[in-house]
This record gives C-alpha cells, structure tokens and sequence, in this order.
C-alpha cells in the first residue's frame, strides 16, 4: 500500500450501514412530527424522563430495571438514543465512552433532532472507517465477552429500531388520545 493511503473497509460495512438506515428513516418520519408538547408526555406515572437540574437535564435512571418497567416520555428515548449513540462512536473509534450522567441533551425538539441528526452521521462515518470488523471491543458489554466491532454495529442498528419504534408508539397514542 502507499504512503498516506487508507486500507479499504471491511466489505460487509456498507451492509451494515444500509441495516441502519431502515430504522434511521422511521426516526426521521417521527422526529418531523414531534413537538414541544410531546416531548414530557407518558401514558403513565411510573414514566422516565428528563428532570432540569442545576446542572443541566439529567435521565431518571435505576442501577437496576425497575419492575414493573417504567413508561418513557419522547424526551427520555430521545437523550437515551444520544447516549449510545455516542458511547458506541467513542468504542469504536478508541475513545472512552460518555457514561448516561455525561451526555448532554439540548432539551428542545429541533435542537435535539439536529443533535441526534449529527450523531447518527458521526456514527456513520466511524463505521465507514472500519478496517476490521471482526476486532473484539467493550460497549455495550464487558470487556471479556469476546464481542466484535460487527456485533456493536449490528446493535446500534437493533437498539435504534426499538427506539424509534418507542418513539412512535409513544406518539401514536399520545395523538390517539386527543
């Protein structure tokens, strides 16, 4: 290879960055949607959401799942998928990853969908850049789990459709309900 030359990708890179724009594309659905109004709302009491603390927003969250399981408002699911989205872009790129008590959240839906926007596009990028998907890596399980860079991408793709699908199910029946 040449000097100042990158080594191609993985070939099963594109796959897995067109795996993650299915669910990418119903976020964007969503998010056009999505209003000041939704952004606390939750079906229930028992809900997570985003708390202003003098410091900031900060995420209802529990060392352990709390049974029954809370409901979670938008505003939650939205700083939720920011945290992973971060944490799995600084894995694998070699950076240590944000823990949920650091990753900010611009609290305001446009702001937040930009942010989100942004992310999923830093995200995208450091896929691109993968050399070898078959290096073991952390997050979002132990070190010693034997987990590859593959295994991360194919979750980040997982765990934004269930949020999304979170998303919009929150919506549809906040709108239901009207």
């Amino acid at each position: 290879m040449m000097r100042g030359m990158k080594p191609e990708s993985d070939p099963r890179v594109p796959l897995l960055l067109s795996q993650l724009e299915i669910p990418w594309a119903l976020f964007e659905y969503h998010a056009a949607s999505l209003g000041e109004d939704d952004f606390f709302w939750a079906p229930s009491s028992n809900r997570w959401t985003m708390d202003r603390t003098e410091n900031g927003w900060a995420p209802d969250l529990a060392e352990a799942e709390p049974d029954p399981v809370p409901a979670t408002t938008p505003a939650w699911i939205t700083w939720h998928i920011g945290w992973w989205l971060q944490a799995a872009t600084a894995q694998l790129t070699g950076e240590a990853a944000p823990g949920p008590e650091d990753t900010g959240w611009p609290s305001e839906p446009a702001s937040t969908v930009e942010w989100l926007r942004h992310l999923h596009q830093q995200w995208k990028e450091a896929l691109a850049d993968v050399e070898d998907l078959d290096r073991v890596i952390g997050f979002p399980w132990p070190e010693d789990a034997g987990k590859t860079v593959a295994d991360l991408a194919g979750w980040v793709a997982v765990e934004l459709a269930k949020n999304v699908s979170e998303l919009g199910q929150l919506l549809i029946i906040r709108r239901a309900g009207e």
